[in-house]
């Protein structure tokens, strides 16, 4: 399996909206589309940084484009981004795991 490291950037004030989003809608629509949360972060000393890791099953290309255009997301995204995007910038990381120490076992 695939793993994918993201980074959100939030737009300034727009943090809780971001999370609030992820908590109430996107994390369900990432396990109908083949993505497994692994975990999220905020980095110390900056709060306005959301960091997550996704495992694929499947190619994430493909999860992507079906979570992109499942209108659930859609919709979600045009309701939540009325006075603006919630984020100013995203990072995205493919990984692929070593040998070197054994991945977890998610809960």
């Amino acid at each position: 399996m695939t793993s994918e490291l993201r980074t959100y950037t939030a737009t300034p004030g727009k943090m809780d909206a971001l999370m609030a989003r992820f908590r109430d809608h996107t994390i369900n629509l990432f396990i109908e589309h083949n993505m497994k949360s692994l975990g999220y972060w905020t980095p110390v000393g900056s709060p306005e940084v959301l960091i997550y890791l996704l495992e694929h099953d499947g190619d994430p290309k493909a999860n992507w484009a079906a979570f992109g255009t499942d209108q659930r997301w859609i919709d979600t995204k045009a309701a939540s981004e009325t006075e603006g995007s919630l984020t100013a910038k995203i990072e995205a990381v493919l990984l692929e795991a070593t040998d070197l120490y054994p991945l977890a076992e998610a809960k």
